[in-house]
């Protein structure tokens, strides 16, 4: 029986086991740093440049500019606690079960402003959201896909590559709802 690996690594009985080897890979490595120096960089702006521009804007802007830099900043919290929580994680400082305990206190939610709200905003700040949010959706895809069972090879003798497509497909959106 001929068998198709989704992926060349893999894991006891043939299972791909992605969230390990990611956390060990380059990619987490820079993820992290990029991450970390987002966080830093929203600090630092908020706390610089930032808070003398919130200062000259407009009563409501200025509402909109408060209410923005804490969607920010709590967004970049969650995204650190993340970050650290998976790191700590891949380099024995925590156990599975911990690592799931402070994971599911990890909230990640795709707030936006509007572009109402933008275009009253600085373009600094507007940048560092649209840059956290691209970071997030990052995150919440590598989250699905590294807290999702390991995957099987999966056999192909008596299947056609549509049917196996379409097999694979199914299991994909399958697997369940990503933690939000």
């Amino acid at each position: 029986m001929a068998e198709v690996s989704l992926i060349s690594e893999a894991g006891p009985n043939g299972a791909v086991v992605f969230g390990r080897d990611f956390v060990s890979s380059e990619s987490f490595k820079t993820l992290f740093r990029d991450g970390m120096a987002l966080v830093e960089e929203a600090a630092g702006y908020l706390d610089g440049q930032g808070r003398d521009q919130s200062r000259r804007l407009p009563r409501l802007a200025a509402l909109a500019y408060a209410n923005e830099s804490m969607r920010l900043t709590t967004r970049l919290m969650q995204i650190a606690s993340w970050l650290l929580v998976r790191r700590a994680l891949a380099e024995g400082e925590m156990t599975e079960s911990e690592a799931k305990t402070q994971l599911s206190r990890v909230r990640l939610h795709k707030d936006a402003p509007s572009d109402e709200q933008r275009a009253d905003l600085p373009a600094t700040l507007v940048a560092l959201v649209e840059r956290s949010l691209r970071l997030q959706a990052r995150i919440q895809h590598l989250d699905t896909v590294m807290d999702t069972k390991p995957v099987r090879t999966v056999p192909t003798t008596g299947r056609n590559a549509v049917a196996l497509q379409h097999m694979l497909l199914h299991s994909a959106f399958t697997r369940g709802t990503p933690r939000h």
